[in-house]
């Protein structure tokens, strides 16, 4: 059966009903979050031989902005925005996405008039699978098990995921922000099931590494997203237009040896040159090597980044 394109609603009248629905925040779409959209994709899905008439629809159900950003009045890094976390919906094979207003009405609302209100009313949902420790309703005073018993009253069924663990720790968005800023990549990238990544607009910088003889990239990123800790990392670049995978080392930092006052964020591309202004492409971080540092000298600074090359090499060499 063919999927429709993951695409993002915020009006009832425009979701695409009825529905099969994973609820949650999902930022990072890591693997617990993955566990939680599974079901969704392979419920029973009934289609009519004459049309679209039973169609039900798999359905990614967010908030924005995030209850935590919204209950503490500041803004919260996210490891995937809007664009992001749509194309790793998409290919896992969600139909689409539905960011609902958080407001001081959605978080006023009951247990009981959330299921009608969201559930029944807006998402027309028939199977609903969310997290063990899913909280929902005024003051999160309804757990999984009250939604469970809630939605059978609607005759929405609810399948209760248990919460993914590696080693025995829970895999969460918090710990993998945690993860990210102390720089600890593997532990993030375990968690996601993936690399992290920066996707982002190369503009035109200083130019500083190309006068040290290291020209770089400088990535601007979308608003919000979570940036990892300074300092260099060994990397992979993709979606250059030479379609072509491109091992790298990238700087996150004021560069402070050549008085920088703002953070920006620069990949030197190993054994490539070419003209990148204006494109996108995607960083995958694969290793922290290390912290940033201000060097005494410009000689030394080039040294350094010239031994970062070096061993950015070795590493990548042995990750390939």
């Amino acid at each position: 059966m063919a999927k429709y394109s993951v695409w993002i609603s915020s009006l009832p009248e425009t979701v695409l009903k009825p529905t099969v629905a994973a609820l949650g925040n999902f930022d990072g779409v890591h693997l617990g979050h993955r566990q939680v959209i599974q079901p969704i994709l392979t419920y029973p899905i009934e289609r009519s031989l004459q049309g679209n008439a039973n169609r039900l629809y798999s359905t990614v159900v967010s908030f924005s902005p995030h209850p935590m950003a919204f209950f503490s009045g500041e803004e919260l890094p996210t490891l995937t925005p809007g664009d992001e976390k749509v194309r790793q919906l998409r290919r896992m094979g969600v139909d689409q996405l539905v960011l609902l207003p958080f407001t001081r009405e959605l978080a006023g609302l009951s247990p009981h008039e959330f299921v009608e209100e969201v559930l029944v009313r807006q998402l027309n949902a028939r199977f609903i699978s969310v997290g063990e420790d899913f909280r929902f309703g005024r003051k999160r005073s309804g757990d999984a098990p009250m939604l469970r018993t809630i939605a059978s009253e609607f005759g929405i069924e609810v399948k209760l995921v248990e919460l993914e663990t590696i080693a025995g720790d829970r895999i969460s968005s918090s710990s993998i922000r945690g993860a990210l800023g102390s720089g600890d990549i593997q532990s993030a990238t375990r968690m996601l099931g993936r690399s992290y990544d920066l996707t982002g607009i190369v503009v035109k910088g200083q130019q500083m590494g190309r006068q040290l003889g290291f020209p770089t990239a400088n990535l601007q990123l979308p608003e919000g997203k979570l940036v990892p800790r300074q300092g260099v990392y060994a990397v992979r670049v993709v979606g250059n237009p030479s379609a072509t995978t491109i091992m790298g080392v990238m700087n996150i930092g004021t560069r402070p040896t050549l008085n920088g006052l703002t953070q920006t964020i620069e990949v030197h591309l190993l054994d490539w040159s070419g003209d990148l202004y204006g494109q996108s492409i995607t960083v995958e971080l694969l290793e922290f090597l290390r912290g940033e540092q201000k060097f005494l000298s410009l000689d030394d600074l080039k040294h350094q980044i010239n031994l970062d090359c070096t061993i950015a090499r070795e590493r990548l060499a042995c990750a390939a």
